[in-house]
Order: C-alpha cells, then sequence, then structure tokens
C-alpha cells in the first residue's frame, strides 16, 4: 500500500481539528472520503474541508473503492459495529477511544483483526506527543533512578450539558469513561499491566447515572505504587490536572488537558521543559499509524493494548 486513502467514519467534533486535519498532512495519506448519518452536515464537513466524498451511510464509506484505511470517530456504542465491518472488508482501521463500549467489545475487535490480518490501531494518540515521549524518555534512559511512586489527580467541575458522554449506553460510562483513558494509557504503555490493589466508584451528585468520582490504587511491576483520583464535581476555582512520577533520582511533573510542559527534579537542579502546542494533537499518533498501515514502522497503539486499558477502566469503575 503505497499511499493512504482515508475514510473517516463519524465527522463530529473531534475531527473538525484534532484529528481530520492530519490526515491530509502526514506523508503519503490522503483523506477521501467522510461519512455522518446526517448528509447536510456530512456534506457541510466535506465542502469546508475539501473532501472529494461523503456518504450518510457507513456501508457506502466502507465499500468505497478508493477507500484502503478507515478512522472510526463515533461515540463507542458503535465501535464495534464498525470496527467489524471494516475488517471484514478487509480495511485496515485506525479505532477512537476509549476503543469499545464495554472491554469484552473491544477484545472482539481486536480478535477479528489478529484472526482476518488487518492492521488495527487504537487513537491512544499522547503516546505520540512530544510531552509525553519526553516523559518516557527520562523513565526509559533512568534520569528518575528506580520509579516508585505514582501520583495523578484530576478534578473538574460536572457540566451541565455533558451530552452523550454521560450515557452509559453511548459512552459505556461518563467524564470518566472520556479523559482517564488518556493518562491509563500513558501509564499503561510506560510500565504495563497494573494489579488494581482497590477502587471506589461513585455517584455522588447523582445528575446522571455514572459515576463522577472515581479512586484508585495500582501497582505496576510489583513495586510501583499509583494513586489515582478523578473528580468531575469540582468548583470552578479547585480545577486540577496533575501527574507526578517520582523516582529514587528525581521527580517529573507533568498536566494532561492543559499547555504541553513539565517540570523535572534531579537532585538540586529544577527545569521547567515547555513544548509547543499543535495545531493538530493527533497528527503525530496518525503519521506513525500511517507508516504502520503502509508496513514502514511498528504498531503505536495495538488493539489489544487498547483492550487491556479499557479492562483497566473497567476495574476501577466497578460497582457492587
Amino acid at each position: 500500500m503505497n499511499e493512504l486513502n482515508w475514510g473517516i467514519i463519524g465527522c463530529g467534533n473531534v475531527t473538525e481539528v484534532k484529528s481530520g486535519p492530519a490526515f491530509n498532512k502526514v506523508p503519503h495519506s490522503h483523506l477521501h472520503a467522510v461519512m455522518r448519518r446526517d448528509a447536510a452536515l456530512a456534506a457541510d464537513y466535506a465542502k469546508r474541508h475539501g473532501v472529494p466524498q461523503w456518504y450518510a451511510d457507513a456501508a457506502q464509506l466502507i465499500n468505497d473503492p478508493v477507500v484502503n484505511a478507515i478512522y472510526i470517530a463515533t461515540p463507542p456504542a458503535s465501535h464495534e459495529e464498525y470496527a467489524l465491518a471494516a475488517i471484514a472488508a478487509g480495511k485496515p482501521v485506525y479505532l477512537e477511544k476509549p476503543m469499545a463500549l464495554t472491554a469484552a467489545a473491544a477484545r472482539r475487535i481486536a480478535t477479528a483483526a489478529k484472526a482476518n490480518n488487518v492492521k488495527l490501531s487504537v487513537a491512544h494518540y499522547r503516546r505520540g506527543q512530544p510531552l509525553y515521549q519526553y516523559v518516557r524518555k527520562c523513565v526509559r534512559e533512568n534520569r528518575l533512578g528506580n520509579i516508585r511512586a505514582v501520583t495523578l489527580r484530576l478534578h473538574k467541575p460536572f457540566p451541565e450539558n455533558a451530552g452523550w458522554h454521560v450515557d452509559p449506553k453511548v459512552s459505556g460510562g461518563g467524564l470518566f469513561h472520556d479523559l482517564a483513558p488518556h493518562q491509563l494509557d500513558i501509564l499503561y504503555s510506560l510500565f504495563g499491566r497494573p494489579r488494581i490493589l482497590s477502587s471506589s466508584a461513585l455517584n455522588q451528585q447523582q445528575v446522571y447515572p455514572v459515576p463522577d468520582l472515581v479512586a484508585g490504587h495500582l501497582l505496576f511491576n510489583a513495586q510501583i505504587l499509583a494513586d489515582g483520583l478523578w473528580t468531575f464535581g469540582a468548583p470552578a476555582e479547585a480545577d486540577t490536572d496533575t501527574c507526578e512520577i517520582v523516582g529514587t533520582a528525581g521527580s517529573i511533573s507533568f498536566n494532561f488537558f492543559g499547555h504541553p510542559a513539565c517540570l523535572l527534579r534531579i537532585g538540586d537542579h529544577e527545569e521547567k521543559i515547555v513544548f509547543e502546542s499543535l495545531a493538530h494533537v493527533q497528527q503525530p499518533m496518525i503519521a506513525a499509524v500511517s507508516a504502520f498501515f503502509r508496513g514502514e514502522g511498528d504498531n503505536p497503539c495495538t488493539g489489544e493494548e487498547g483492550a487491556e486499558v479499557m479492562e483497566i477502566i473497567e476495574e476501577l469503575t466497578q460497582t457492587d
């Protein structure tokens, strides 16, 4: 496959800036078609972004003979249906996170891709961004020494109108399912699959039928203790987004949803490193996925990895 001609299933808000334009900005990659169930919105997107073809039916996009790679950016409830259809058509899939409505569905997608020898990558796109590449380098090169602990805090006001994000039949959960996968995947990519020591998931506000507070203690590599707390009912002045990784030689602190920067402390030395904001935050990942689909690179996030992150999410949000 020399040139990728992408089709997007679900050309909604996430594709306007974060991902969609990037498909025309990486080597040997072109955005050929988009699909949305609302034909008028699909046509409008295609016109505004200069996309040659649009559809209101996913099957038509999947079966477009020009389309040879598919990006699925719909809400999670339809990920499995569309991913399995694209895999059955033999077309490689770039699948938005969270990977599916449930971990079991994510596993079915990963299994189908492997059984049909179809390439599948999951859009845990922070893996490709410079900030997290730098954090990975510090950990892998042992600049922090032996890693001992991770502290993660995310406190956000609960939005009055969260739409489908807080409908478990569409999203699988609440804002935790929307935001925490970014954080948990970075920890997973650094340290592997954790053992969940304890967790609590509460619906404190009783506004939507999903947890709005999640807490968990995770053990990585049988020696790295991670403590996470996610609240989605905090006042605006308490808005917090921090992650700190502490080792025997130093520490590094960074955020996930603000300006890309980190604070590195090694002994008496303290350094703040600021990274340039990306115009299209998924572009590094899309470049890596495109190289993988073309046979020129490794898979930056496999279906099996995406399914494991889904399993971590489900373990942390189990309620009795």
